[in-house]
């Protein structure tokens, strides 16, 4: 069922900030980002993630950092000027429940859609009803030697305490919430989604860009999942990504992975399933 078939709930009008746009071959960077085709320099799919948990919190509770998701596909890209806000359709009664969720911008223009969810809904996810079928290998230039379930990085990692306070108090936060920097229902300061896509993301990306000719990157689609949450700021997490697919667009080559971070215990508290995109335009091998 749509969110137009069903009440809506509706967040405020953010303007999201763009802390990338002096980043070298970024595509969050104007030159860059008009190079290969985009108005200007994009706002990161993970900076919208973080406009979306009070509304979160509002229609599941504080459960939503403990087993909640958040599962997008980026349709439109949108830039540091530009005023979005988040929608969700109000959940039926339970403990668990998924609902459908979007991104719009100002004027309307969908920004992103999915699904957000807490506890076991019963159903899939957004990005778990994508058919990730491979492309075969012989196509692709840049990740023709990824395997399917092979480890792209396996290490220890945390989020770390005072890169979260200079994102807070230099504003790169949508909709910031205390419990990002002060104590929280858990203890101490607990991880936004954009933090936790950076703990689960930054060094995967290392690895698969060594083999993209120096292509501009960028984010397709991204689900975070609190398995066992929420993710503390400051605690080490061990981080195993593994390949789900590779395959090819007219205009990109991307590699579908889910990266999972245990804490010291080995309870797993997170996971991710992300796309990232390379444009061919910008690579070397094409």
């Amino acid at each position: 069922m749509s969110i137009s078939q069903q009440s809506e709930i509706r967040g405020p009008l953010r303007n999201p900030r763009n802390a990338y746009k002096n980043a070298p071959n970024s595509i969050h960077n104007d030159e860059v980002a008009q190079r290969v085709g985009m108005r200007a320099g994009t706002i990161a799919g993970s900076v919208h993630m973080d406009q979306f948990p009070p509304t979160l919190v509002d229609l599941f509770g504080n459960a939503w950092f403990e087993t909640g998701s958040l599962s997008l596909t980026f349709v439109n890209a949108t830039k540091e000027d530009e005023a979005v806000q988040v929608i969700a359709a109000a959940p039926p009664r339970g403990a668990d429940a998924q609902v459908d969720v979007r991104v719009e911008r100002e004027d309307g223009l969908l920004v992103a859609e999915g699904t957000a969810s807490v506890g076991d809904p019963g159903e899939p996810s957004h990005l778990s009803r994508i058919d990730l079928r491979a492309t075969d290998p012989s196509e692709l230039r840049m990740h023709s030697s990824r395997a399917v379930g092979s480890t792209i990085v396996d290490l220890t990692t945390r989020v770390d305490p005072e890169q979260a306070r200079q994102r807070l108090a230099d504003g790169l936060l949508t909709e910031p919430l205390e419990w990002y920097a002060e104590a929280s229902p858990w203890g101490g300061p607990i991880a936004s989604p954009a933090q936790i896509v950076q703990l689960l993301w930054r060094d995967t990306t290392k690895e698969l860009t060594t083999y993209t000719g120096g292509a501009v990157g960028l984010f397709g689609s991204i689900e975070v999942r609190h398995l066992h949450g929420p993710v503390m700021v400051g605690e080490d997490y061990r981080v195993v990504s593994t390949v789900v697919a590779v395959g090819q667009s007219p205009r990109t080559e991307y590699v579908w992975f889910d990266s999972v971070a245990s804490d010291a215990a080995g309870v797993e508290v997170a996971m991710m399933r992300m796309q990232l995109r390379w444009m061919k335009t910008s690579s070397s091998l094409y």
